[in-house]
């Protein structure tokens, strides 16, 4: 079992950062791909990034170029540092850890953008 929890949303202005937080109950990195997700109102949850295990990234068109996902494995911590963040960025933030059909969530963290 895995918990994850999430930190560090709030409300920005728009063109402001903000830097989640997701700390895992133990050491998984090694392993376990993770993952950034969002879901605002009315809207299906999406990928926003992710990080493998070997280090890989992958974001979303959308935020590439402003969001950067990575890890410090000694915390076991995955950070999301988001620049220039627009108003439809506004949803909750889940922070996942996947390996390969188990899938465990955070409770989410709330980042609203304001214009």
């Amino acid at each position: 079992q895995v918990q994850l929890v999430e930190s560090g949303g709030g409300l920005v202005q728009a063109g402001g950062s903000l830097r989640l937080s997701c700390a895992a109950s133990r050491s998984i990195f090694s392993t376990f791909t993770m993952g950034w997700y969002r879901q605002a109102p009315g809207k299906q949850r999406e990928l926003v990034a992710a990080l493998t295990s070997g280090g890989s990234t992958n974001y979303a068109d959308s935020v590439k170029g402003r969001f950067t996902i990575s890890r410090d494995n000694a915390k076991n911590t995955v950070y999301l540092q988001m620049n220039s963040l627009k108003p439809e960025a506004t949803a909750v933030y889940y922070c996942s850890a996947k390996l390969f059909t188990l899938t465990y969530w955070g409770q989410g963290t709330q980042v609203t953008v304001t214009s």
